[in-house]
């Protein structure tokens, strides 16, 4: 299948081509999220609608995230819905590594290359393409986590080992979450037990 390239026009985002669609469903708890993996000259955007169950009640959550081409995050918008009243989040990356919300520094990600949503498997892919590790390489990363319900901001070291050319042992703070996670060939998440599988794809 070919993807029709549209030519972008002064003022607006570079034009991109989507790379991937899928559908992740959730596997202990009701959820599932509709995906986008979409690439320009700029780099990378990723995209999500998510509705999900946290503790009986329901949520839905739409985000987009910006990376350069080396998958280094850049932008993160995110809007959350629950019971009528939603919430937003947006959050920028500088050139020094300084996140930013709004005019307010974020000072505990300062230095962090990754933003990680608590509420999606799509963000482990930027790690996973970042670091290009080899078969039996590890490498520990602080990402800037965005948790649920709340969209609070906290850092969360993880580390991430390849342990075949499509599964990658994912550990967190310092081990006390591990999880094996099969890949395909763009990094983009087919099996994240016990979270999350993908259910259908297509290919651009």
């Amino acid at each position: 299948m070919t993807s029709q390239r549209t030519e972008s026009t002064p003022g607006t985002a570079p034009a991109s081509r989507c790379l991937r669609a899928l559908i992740w469903h959730r596997m202990e708890q009701p959820g599932s999220e509709y995906f986008e993996l979409r690439e320009s000259a700029d780099g990378w955007t990723l995209t999500g609608s998510v509705v999900l169950a946290e503790d009986g009640l329901p949520y839905a959550a739409d985000y987009t995230l910006h990376c350069d081409k080396q998958w280094l995050t850049r932008e993160a918008r995110i809007l959350l819905r629950r019971g009528g009243v939603e919430q937003s989040l947006s959050l920028r990356v500088d050139a020094q590594q300084r996140w930013w919300r709004g005019a307010e520094e974020v000072p505990q990600f300062r230095g962090c290359s990754d933003i990680d949503l608590a509420f999606t498997p799509s963000t482990n892919t930027l790690p996973i393409r970042r670091l290009a590790l080899e078969v039996g390489q590890g490498a520990d990363v602080t990402a800037a986590w965005v948790r649920m319900p709340d969209l609070s901001l906290v850092t969360l070291p993880q580390r991430y080992t390849r342990l075949t050319p499509s599964r990658y042992r994912y550990e967190s703070n310092g081990g006390s979450f591990v999880a094996e996670v099969d890949t395909d060939e763009l990094g983009l998440v087919l099996n994240y037990p016990p979270g999350w599988e993908r259910v259908a794809t297509t290919k651009g």
